[in-house]
């Protein structure tokens, strides 16, 4: 006899995190498949503001949109994928105002998702795929061993390509965030490198 697995949705998960006992504990979905995040790690929970700040302080000067960390987006026709990105943005014209206390029924703009000792390159490469399938524009995918970020985009062909910005590069905000600049070495100075 087959046993068959559970399946869950967003509403699932929203149900568990307001149940007694689960206020802290953080979930994704892939394909309905539950998966419970650890515990950032200082270093990770450090970074996470970090970038969000350099972000939002351009996007708030510039009236360009909404700098979300660890907030739940959920693509508006599929109930069984839910990703939080450690960071996300959003364009000011596709921010819903006010902003709803529920998970996003859309996906970031640009999603940012930090490597940590826990995560391998295959599985957030998965997760790029998972936003840029589902109308993000590009995914930053930073590894701070390495120093590097890999950014991830959809070509017009619609495969997705990854550039490799090392520590002497600049992420750019492209189209997403026009005129943005952030230079690794000012994001992961030589004092924050992991080992």
């Amino acid at each position: 006899m087959e046993v068959k697995k559970r399946l869950y949705t967003v509403d699932d998960v929203w149900a568990m995190q307001r149940q007694p006992g689960n206020a802290d504990k953080k979930y994704e979905l892939i394909n309905g498949e539950l998966v419970e995040m650890s515990p950032a790690n200082l270093f990770h929970s450090w970074l996470a503001p970090e970038i969000a700040s350099f972000i939002r302080s351009y996007a708030r000067v510039q009236d360009l949109g909404y700098v979300f960390v660890e907030g739940g987006f959920s693509p508006p026709d599929d109930h069984t994928t839910l990703l939080a990105p450690d960071v996300a943005y959003v364009q000011k014209e596709r921010t819903p105002l006010p902003l709803p206390q529920t998970f996003a029924g859309f996906m970031p703009d640009l999603a940012v998702e930090i490597m940590s000792p826990s995560n391998t390159i295959p599985e957030l490469r998965r997760k790029a795929a998972i936003y840029l399938n589902n109308s993000t524009r590009a995914v930053w995918i930073v590894n701070p061993t390495e120093r590097q970020v890999e950014v991830c985009r959809r070509t017009e062909d619609g495969a997705i390509e990854v550039e490799v910005i090392g520590i002497d590069g600049s992420l750019s905000g492209e189209d997403i965030l026009p005129g943005f600049e952030l230079a690794l070495r000012e994001l992961l100075p030589p004092h924050t490198a992991q080992r």
